[in-house]
C-alpha cells in the first residue's frame, strides 16, 4: 500500500510517497507545538574601553623571543642572575606540552618581559641577556 506524507523541513514542504513493507500503521496525533516567548528587546551594549596596549619593548640582539605561542608556566631565573649557554630560563606551555626555553648564550639576565601564567604569542620578547 502506497502512503503519502507531507513533511516540512526548514520551512520547505515536501510531499513524500512511501510503500508500507510490513507492520501495522501507528496513529499519529497532531505535531507538538512548543510555545515560544514573546520577542525580547535587545539589551543596549555598554561601551567598554579598549584594552591598553602593553608598553613597547626595546628589542635588541640580546632579547630572546618566544618561538611559539603559549603560556609562561615558570620563570627559572631572576633579573641580574648569571646564566650559561643552554641553561633553562623559563617553561612555556604550548599545545599541552611543557617546553624549556634555554639561553642562547652565556651572560647576565638584563630584563624579564613576561610574568608567570602570562599568555604570549610567537615573536614576543621574553628575556634579555647581556
Amino acid at each position: 500500500m502506497l502512503r503519502k506524507f507531507k513533511i516540512t523541513i526548514d520551512g520547505q514542504e515536501y510531499l513524500v510517497e512511501m510503500e508500507e513493507i510490513g507492520g501495522t500503521p501507528v496513529p499519529t496525533g497532531t505535531p507538538n507545538v512548543v510555545p515560544t516567548s514573546a520577542p525580547v528587546a535587545p539589551v543596549a551594549e555598554v561601551a567598554t574601553p579598549a584594552p591598553t596596549p602593553a608598553a613597547p619593548v626595546a628589542v635588541t640582539a640580546d632579547t630572546m623571543m618566544a618561538p611559539m605561542p603559549g603560556t609562561v608556566l615558570k620563570l627559572l631565573v631572576a633579573e641580574g642572575e648569571q646564566v650559561t649557554e643552554n641553561q633553562p630560563l623559563l617553561i612555556l606551555e604550548a599545545m599541552k606540552m611543557e617546553n624549556e626555553i634555554v639561553a642562547d648564550k652565556a651572560g647576565t639576565v638584563g630584563q624579564i618581559f613576561v610574568d608567570r601564567n602570562q599568555a604570549i604569542n610567537a615573536g614576543d620578547a621574553l628575556i634579555s641577556i647581556q
